[in-house]
This record gives C-alpha cells, structure tokens and sequence, in this order.
C-alpha cells in the first residue's frame, strides 16, 4: 500500500480461495489439478487433431479449434493463480496482475460466448468489459473472497463510486447475452422447423445429434454464468459461489471437447485416419 496524505492507495489484493475449507483443502487441490491436466490434454489433443486432419478443415472444425484454443486461455487465466493458492493462507496478487487476470478472463468468455453464436448459424445454415477496472480507485479493503479477479468483487472494493460502471457492466452483459442467446435460439427455430421436413429417419436422427452437442455446451456455458452472475449481483462471494464459478471457469473448458467429439463421427474417422498413419510411421 502506498500512503498519500489521508488516502491509502491499493497496490495489491489478498485473494482468499479456498481457504475456508483447511480439512479438504489436498483433495481439492487433487481434484482440481487433475480436472485442469484434462482440461488441457482434451483441449490441445482436439485442437491437434483439427490441424493435422485435412478432413476437418472445414469453417465448423474451424470455429471448434478457436474454441478450443480460447478454453485454454479461459481456465488457464484463473487456475493456476488458484492452483497456487491452495498451500497458502492467502495468496497476494497485484493491482496489474489483478487487471491483468480480469482482461483475459473477460475477453476469452466473451468471444467464447460470440463464438458459440457463431456456431449456432455455422449449424443452421449446415442443416439447411474488462478494462473497466482501470477506472476503478481502491483505497480501503483489499481482501477478495474469491480465486480470482471477479469484476463484481472489484467493484465491492472501490472507494470511488462505481455505480455507473456497474450499470455499464450490467447493461454491456446484458446486451451480448440477449443478442447472442437470441440469434441461437433463432438459429435452432429453424433447426427444427427444417429437421421436420426430413422424411428419412436416419437423417433426421443425424441432424438432432449434430446440433445436441452444442445445444449442451451452449446450456451449460449461459445457466452456470449467469446462475453466479445474478446470484452474487450484491458483491457477496459465498462458497457456492466459488465452487458454482470453478464449474464455467474450468469444468466446462474441460467439457467442451468431450460434448464436441464423442457423438461426432467425424472426430472418430479423424481419430481413426491418424491412428493408420501412425502405424505407418
């Protein structure tokens, strides 16, 4: 802290994580490093697979490997920060690295929400705020009752007015969620409306199972972010906050690979096509 006349100026914040929990606190570094391993092998290993298969150079394929390249950054931006906090009785992070942290976290979940749009109309038409942190003053309290740089954790902490900036935030979340959650919703109207039209059984089935997959990542991304999101409006952090917050910050990075390519089968041939060249070799 840096002191200037009456006011203290913040230069760094105490990040509690986990640290309520000391009787689990090895399993849940267990747990947590193992789910974080995955999260990176599966994604990496899908975002291999797409470069080295020419198959799947396609703009579907194409949107996954971003996707897959943004879910590493997403969790990577907070879990090792948190990983590394688990043998401490409470890990300092400083007031760039904190907006550091808060940018990345930001960006990578906003295009993974933008890219989930796209998606949904790359599927359709195959059938048929986070600088604003730099405007905040921090002066008092610097303990976050969190594993990472959460906005509206930051805005607890302000000594300035933040009432427009998180107006702004609000409106900002608001305005992405609803339009990209209307052009999916819009997108699967005439999914279905088309998927209707099919007489073949088999086709028919195919194309429920190539929208399913998404349709679940698309569900759990918007429930479990806007579930924390609007549970913990007031600033409060509980510790179903945190666990609900490592659920779309890790757990799903780590999912989306798997919902993505176990029911495609032409993840399976390209599994298949390198498995042959492989023996080759």
């Amino acid at each position: 802290m840096i002191g200037g006349g009456n006011i203290t100026e913040i230069t760094h914040f105490i990040l509690l994580g986990f640290s309520d929990f000391p009787r689990i606190i090895v399993v849940l570094f267990v747990v947590f490093l193992v789910i974080y391993i995955l999260t990176l092998t599966w994604n990496l290993s899908l975002l291999i697979l797409i470069r080295m298969d020419s198959h799947l150079h396609t703009p579907m394929y194409f949107f996954l490997s971003n996707l897959s390249f943004m879910d590493i950054c997403y969790v990577t931006s907070t879990a090792l920060k948190m990983l590394y906090e688990f043998f401490q009785e409470w890990s300092i992070i400083t007031y760039v690295d904190c907006v550091i942290q808060n940018f990345i976290f930001s960006t990578m979940g906003l295009n993974e929400s933008c890219l989930m749009t796209a998606i949904a109309y790359d599927r359709y038409a195959a059938i048929c705020n986070p600088l604003l942190c730099y405007s905040l003053h921090f002066c008092g309290p610097n303990v976050i009752n969190h594993f990472f740089c959460d906005l509206s954790q930051l805005f607890v902490l302000s000594c300035t007015d933040s009432f427009f900036l998180h107006l702004l935030t609000v409106i900002l979340t608001m305005i992405f969620g609803i339009v990209n959650v209307s052009i999916i919703m819009i997108s699967y109207v005439y999914i279905v409306i088309s998927i209707k039209k099919i007489t073949t059984g088999s086709f028919r089935s195919k194309a429920f199972n190539t929208c399913a997959s998404h349709l679940t990542a698309v569900t759990l991304f918007y429930t479990s972010g806007m579930f924390v999101y609007l549970s913990s409006s007031s600033g409060s952090s509980s510790s179903f906050d945190r666990f609900a917050s490592f659920f779309y910050t890790v757990m799903i990075p780590m999912l989306n690979p798997l919902i993505y390519s176990l029911r495609n089968q032409e993840i399976k041939d390209a599994l298949r096509r390198l498995q042959k060249k492989s023996r080759y070799c």
